[in-house]
Parts: C-alpha cells; sequence; structure tokens
C-alpha cells in the first residue's frame, strides 16, 4: 500500500530533509501548502526551525492552521517535529506568547535546563513513557536529536509519551488520538529517527485502510 504524506509547507523549517526521510521511511512526499494537496494525502506532517508566533502567523495567513485543524478533526494522522510538535499544543509563551493550532491541552513554556547550556543542542536519550504507534521496535530508551529552549507541558500526563532529561524531564514525545508529536528531529537522527517516522508511515497505512 503506497501511503502518501503532505508535508506542510508555510515557509519555516527544513522541509527538504525532513521530505528525503519521510521518502526514506516508505512514503510519498507532497511537500506543499496547497490546500486541495494536502486534503488529498494519508496524513500530513508538521515541520518547523524558528520562532512559535511566527510559525503561528505563517500558517495563519495562508489558511494552513485551519486546514491542519481539518484534517485532524476527519481523523487523518497528523505528526509535529520540533517547532512543528510545539505548534499542536494550545499556547506557547516565546516573544510575548501566541495561540497554537490546539490540537494537544498545554502550552509551550521555557526549558528549565538548571545551569546546563540553552539551547539544549545533541543527542539525548528518549525513555518511554507508554506505548505508542511511534516507538514500536524502537530500543528504550532511544537517542534521537535535540534543537530547542523550550518544551511543552501537556495540561493531561498521559500526553507524554517519551520523556527526555536535561537539567530536567520534558516530554520530548507526545499524543493523542491521531495527532503525535516529537520534540527532537527525527530527521536528524539517524536509524531511529527513520525508524519512528516509518512508525508514523505505517500509522497512515492503517489509518487509510480503516477508512476504506
Amino acid at each position: 500500500m503506497t501511503v502518501t504524506l503532505g508535508l506542510v509547507d508555510y515557509g519555516m523549517g527544513n522541509r527538504r530533509s525532513m521530505q528525503k526521510s519521510l521518502e526514506r521511511a516508505g512514503a510519498t512526499v507532497v511537500l506543499s501548502g496547497d490546500h486541495d494537496a494536502l486534503r488529498a494525502t494519508d496524513g500530513l506532517v508538521v515541520p518547523g526551525v524558528g520562532a512559535f508566533a511566527a510559525a503561528m502567523r505563517a500558517l495563519a495567513d495562508t489558511g494552513l492552521d485551519e486546514l491542519v485543524r481539518e484534517r485532524a478533526a476527519a481523523g487523518a494522522p497528523v505528526l509535529g517535529a520540533c517547532l512543528g510538535m510545539q505548534l499542536l499544543f494550545e499556547h506557547g509563551a516565546e516573544h510575548g506568547g501566541a495561540d497554537g493550532l490546539g490540537l494537544l491541552p498545554g502550552e509551550i513554556v521555557p526549558l528549565e535546563a538548571r545551569g546546563l547550556k540553552l539551547p539544549h543542542i545533541g543527542w539525548n536519550e528518549v525513555r518511554w513513557a507508554r506505548p505508542s504507534v511511534l516507538s514500536r521496535g524502537l530500543p528504550d530508551p532511544a537517542p534521537f536529536y535535540h534543537v530547542h529552549s523550550f518544551v511543552p507541558a501537556p495540561a493531561e500526563d498521559d500526553i507524554a509519551l517519551g520523556i527526555c532529561d536535561y537539567g530536567t524531564e520534558f516530554a520530548s514525545v507526545v499524543g493523542r488520538g491521531n495527532v503525535y508529536g516529537t520534540q527532537f528531529h527525527p530527521e536528524k537522527s539517524s536509524r531511529d529517527g527513520i525508524a519512528l517516522l516509518a512508525n508514523f508511515v505505517g500509522a497512515c497505512a492503517s489509518s487509510e485502510a480503516t477508512a476504506a
């Protein structure tokens, strides 16, 4: 079964790198900001590098914020990576604060690194707090590549799927229902990053089979 993923192009993030990694994970990738093209895919990936408020403005200016919400509400699997994951939450505190997509309850807050250097850049292990489609077949803990200064503060504990420790513990993998996110960059996380993306591709294939 061929899985087609929509890589949401709103002008921010290392989109080409993510596209290549998703293709390595087995997906056909549509990199686009066109609403109809993204509606025709089996799932969405929201990438992102930069500031929360600027990213939300870029999504809103093109109506892609509503498009992502629409697809999620229709049951399509959605994966946010790094800043793209942060955008899934209700609010982000960076640069005075801004509302997010509201697909997951909670907010994005500064990482309390307790004297460690910020931004947090490098490989850190993530231990699995609870089973999920994203962690199938992955080691526990698994190493992933992080670059960030802000972290999610989920409003409910069961949203945290994977936990990382950098000065303090934080949720590095989140999810509920058909909406998932990683604080790290799976496209920069070598074998385990590709394996996680392949798990998401598999979730999209299952969703397509269920819909059919």
